[in-house]
């Protein structure tokens, strides 16, 4: 007998139930459960988020700098890197020709003030000098000498003019014959260089521009016994000179041919006259020392020396010569030396003769036109 549902008939009134939208994992499918991450690994998803604000450019640099790692860079030479000179060859020949100047500076001051403070010589005094500038621009300089001690003592000896700056760019310098008879504004006519014993300087220069129209701006003298202490302190073992013949004057005596001259031979070779030559032969030997003197300035040794001895002879003349122009003009005439200096005497040749006067003695009556024309020729005017 089959068993019976004793419930049955509860079971059969009963509603059938719905089914309740529940996870069954009896008939869903097989569930499989993902392992949980660590720590660690919440933290790296974290930051890969998308990043905001310091944490967005912080990781951005990253990202730049991880992809830049990733591409291949070409790899570049080293530049060689060139040493920096100190100084340029050109900069250093400035500087040593800057350090050269301001020695030579240094030095012509300390000649200047050893001349000025020498109590063994007369001190010359500064005469009033009304210079003109000549009309072609150049400032021609009268140079005077003289010998306080002589027969003559009060007469200029030595008449020259030395021009520097003019239209030909040259040193140019011409010598006046002592004897020349000239006319000297406000006296009688006379030998010029009676013109500075009767108005000093200044006479000279007007009879310069009377008789020759020559302009001079400053003016220059020096005493003999000066121009021997010059040369002493220039040239210490003598001016090296060929001497055109035996010679005697006061006590010196100087043989024919090539010898070395102290200041006081020198001076007593350049002012000989007593000879059938006269005041022409002592103006050519004036030369002849001026030539081999500033010939003998281009050794380097005696160039050394030439800035102090420069600033002894400024110390030693009366001038009205500026320091400034002496800087300026000294140095490149020096360099030029004796050969580049272009000479005339006066008078020149052909235009003069010998004559007597009563008062004035012995004189070089000359061709005035003449003479003007070849000075004016000669400086350019």
């Amino acid at each position: 007998m089959s068993r019976v549902d004793r419930y049955k008939h509860i079971h059969d009134k009963a509603k059938p139930v719905e089914e309740k939208n529940k996870f069954n994992p009896r008939k869903e499918k097989k569930y499989i459960e993902e392992p949980r991450q660590s720590y660690y690994q919440e933290s790296e998803s974290f930051y890969e988020q998308e990043p905001t604000n310091n944490q967005e450019r912080y990781l951005g640099q990253n990202n730049i700098n991880e992809q830049t790692k990733q591409i291949p860079k070409k790899e570049k030479k080293p530049k060689k890197i060139k040493k920096k000179r100190r100084f340029s060859w050109p900069k250093r020949i400035a500087l040593f020709l800057v350090l050269l100047i301001v020695l030579a500076v240094g030095f012509f001051f300390k000649g200047k003030s050893y001349a000025e403070n020498d109590a063994s010589l007369p001190k010359e005094a500064l005469e009033t000098f009304n210079g003109v500038k000549s009309a072609n621009g150049a400032n021609n300089i009268l140079i005077l000498g003289s010998d306080t001690r002589g027969e003559d003592a009060g007469r200029a000896d030595t008449i020259m003019v030395l021009q520097l700056d003019g239209p030909s760019k040259k040193p140019k310098l011409i010598s006046f014959m002592r004897d020349t008879f000239v006319d000297i504004p406000g006296y009688d006519p006379n030998k010029i260089n009676v013109a500075y014993a009767l108005g000093g300087a200044d006479l000279v220069r007007q009879t310069l521009a009377e008789n020759f129209n020559i302009q001079t701006r400053y003016y220059a003298k020096v005493d003999f016994q000066s121009f021997e202490k010059i040369i002493d302190s220039m040239f210490p073992s003598g001016v090296k000179i060929d001497a055109e013949k035996d010679l005697n004057l006061d006590g010196v005596d100087i043989a024919k041919g090539n010898q070395s001259m102290d200041g006081h031979t020198l001076l007593q070779y350049s002012r000989f006259r007593k000879d059938e030559e006269g005041d022409f032969g002592r103006v050519r030997r004036q030369q002849q020392v001026m030539t081999a003197v500033m010939g003998q300035l281009k050794n380097p040794l005696a160039l050394i020396r030439t800035p102090e001895s420069l600033g002894r002879l400024v110390g030693y003349m009366s001038t009205d010569v500026p320091t400034s122009f002496m800087l300026k003009n000294g140095p490149s005439l020096m360099l030029k030396g004796g050969s580049g200096i272009e000479r005339l005497t006066v008078p020149v040749e052909g235009s003069w003769s010998n004559d007597e006067s009563y008062y004035a003695g012995s004189i070089l009556q000359i061709d005035l036109e003449t003479n003007q024309k070849a000075v004016q020729d000669f400086l350019g005017q």
